[in-house]
């Protein structure tokens, strides 16, 4: 049996954030090594740019100038040597929306984006997304 590549996988993913998460209304892939959003699952078409400033915005989320200074500080205040990224998810609302930013655990180079309506329960959002998330990481490992 083939391994699934590395395309299958993430559109894969995208469309299971869709379906799995409640009043999911997008979902994305976002490679940090390159800035480049991998595959994209949305309700409605948005203008390439809005979805390249996406990918953008989740590169500095994650390691912007001025988090990865922070992650250095409490690397270097725990006595920490590793290299890995201490920020795993962010959740942030917006005045309709909330978007939940995941990074992989098996590759860290990889950033799921899974924007709800603002009534979701985020208890439930975390709980689906993590499944799909874990699944990912199957893929990406």
């Amino acid at each position: 049996m083939s391994e699934r590549s590395m395309s299958h996988v993430v559109t894969d993913a995208v469309k299971d954030f869709r379906g799995s998460v409640p009043e999911c209304l997008a979902a994305g892939i976002v490679d940090m090594s390159t800035g480049m959003l991998l595959a994209v699952d949305t309700v409605d078409t948005h203008p390439t740019e809005v979805l390249d400033l996406l990918a953008a915005a989740t590169f500095d989320i994650f390691q912007g100038r001025n988090v990865v200074m922070i992650e250095d500080v409490f690397n270097r205040r725990r006595g920490i040597t590793s290299t890995s990224h201490y920020f795993q998810e962010i959740l942030v609302n917006s005045q309709n929306l909330v978007h939940l930013f995941m990074r992989s655990a098996t590759n860290s180079e990889i950033v799921a984006v899974v924007v709800c309506r603002r009534t979701v329960n985020i208890g439930m959002l975390f709980a689906q997304a993590r499944l799909v998330m874990k699944r990912l990481d199957v893929g990406v490992a």
